[in-house]
């Protein structure tokens, strides 16, 4: 085969791979993407949908999934509740606000020290540690919730902010994935700024930060989410009001079950999750390149 052959061969399989352009080729994909992607859509659609529902729609058989007459007497109804307490909304939504910066921010920084360390660095012990952060995924919040608060009691944490922010100040999820991602560095480059009198700080802030930034915005992903939406604080550590968070208040709502408080629990399901869908939105492309590079060294 000539050339020249080979190169329209080549260019006619690359359009077929990675077209620029709409083409015939691609309508079986979209047949198959399309209601594929609207099925999964339609949860968060409904979600939604049902905040803005009055009660009569709220209880129909069978359930709407579009709000046929919206309305906004569910938000109204949930912070009308509010005011009638002693601690107004806002004063959760700022301890929120509070306890998730700070319990991402120093997640942040452990889990950088730790994947730099397990990755790049030999220690005696280094592999035993890995495996029991490795185990630690396989436990369940609920499995480890005694010996957590035996741990807190004992070290009077109790009713402080540290109760909020310590335990899940680290995931094993996001060392794990962080970690592998380091791996991929090569140590040439971390050998090179060695001899350049770099010292170990400021390779991990000029190197080694900039390059797992993937990795590094699927972590505070994950962490937002599992701090925003945690109560097991506020439940267990927390007997202020005036330190619990805004899921503890809101997903309070949720046990009421009378029919009065079913647009304020629909209400109170969005506030809830915007927060965790729009932080989402915003970091999906480096979440997709974490996932699609964290296994490979």
């Amino acid at each position: 085969m000539s050339q020249k052959k080979k190169q329209k061969r080549g260019n006619f399989q690359g359009s077929r791979i990675n077209p620029r352009h709409f083409s015939k080729g691609q309508v079986k994909f979209y047949i198959i993407l399309v209601p594929l992607s609207l099925f999964m859509i339609l949860p968060v659609v409904m979600l939604i949908n049902r905040a803005f529902m009055p009660l009569g729609e709220l209880f129909a058989f069978p359930p709407h999934i579009i709000a046929r007459n919206p309305t906004m007497n569910n938000f109204k109804s949930l912070f009308a509740l509010s005011s009638t307490t002693g601690v107004p909304m806002l004063r959760y939504l700022l301890n929120s606000v509070i306890v998730t910066v700070l319990t991402v921010l120093l997640n942040l920084v452990i889990t950088i020290l730790g994947a730099y360390t397990f990755a790049k660095k030999n220690f005696k012990g280094k592999a035993v540690l890995f495996e029991i952060n490795q185990l630690a995924l396989m436990f369940v919040p609920t499995a480890v919730a005694i010996s957590r608060y035996l741990v807190i009691v004992n070290l009077n944490l109790t009713d402080t902010w540290l109760v909020h922010v310590l335990p899940l100040a680290a995931m094993p999820v996001g060392l794990f994935l962080v970690k592998q991602f380091t791996d991929q560095i090569p140590d040439a480059l971390i050998e090179a700024a060695v001899m350049d009198g770099a010292k170990e700080l400021t390779i991990v802030r000029r190197i080694i930060v900039p390059l797992i930034r993937p990795a590094l915005a699927t972590s505070v992903v994950l962490t937002f989410q599992q701090v925003w939406m945690a109560v097991e604080a506020s439940n267990n550590y927390v007997n202020n009001d005036t330190m619990r968070t805004l899921a503890y208040y809101l997903n309070s709502l949720s046990t009421n079950n009378t029919v009065a408080a079913a647009g304020m629990t629909a209400a109170a399901s969005v506030l809830l999750f915007l927060p965790n869908l729009l932080i989402f939105i915003c970091m999906q492309s480096q979440v997709m390149n974490t996932m699609s590079h964290s296994g490979i060294k």
